[in-house]
């Protein structure tokens, strides 16, 4: 079980980092953190700048557990620096499973998935609670 989640993690970094989704002129900078007893990994992702500016990013989760049938399960779980949305996918262990693939997949959503963020601007001088009650009916 700690094989796999170790590759596993290994070939998401990778596929991170020939992905070239680092900011222009800049690179990945990836902290692991595993523990093999309780079946945990997390990838840290932040981005050097031009200016080698840290700024981080984000994070992948991984836990590693065994199933009822007794197959092996690897869980993501995506975030994303600035906002509290998360991603969680399954990739259960089948005899017909690309490991290199799923980790592939798994980057690109990460990569792909964070959230819009929505710019909150201050209301209008106009505003009013009557106004809004206005324009609705």
């Amino acid at each position: 079980m700690s094989n796999r989640l170790l590759s596993f993690l290994t070939e998401i970094e990778r596929a991170l980092i020939t992905a070239q989704t680092a900011p222009v002129g800049g690179r990945w900078d990836t902290q692991r953190l595993i523990n093999f007893n309780q079946g945990l990994a997390r990838l840290t992702l932040a981005a050097y700048s031009v200016a080698e500016l840290v700024e981080t990013r984000g994070a992948i989760l991984l836990q590693s557990f065994t199933l009822a049938d007794g197959s092996l399960c690897l869980k993501a779980n995506l975030s994303w620096e600035g906002t509290e949305s998360t991603s969680a996918y399954a990739i259960y262990a089948k005899p017909e499973i690309n490991w290199q693939n799923e980790a592939s997949q798994i980057a690109r959503k990460w990569i792909e998935g964070k959230p819009a963020m929505i710019e909150v601007t201050s209301a209008p001088e106009d505003f009013s609670p009557e106004s809004v009650m206005a324009a609705t009916a």
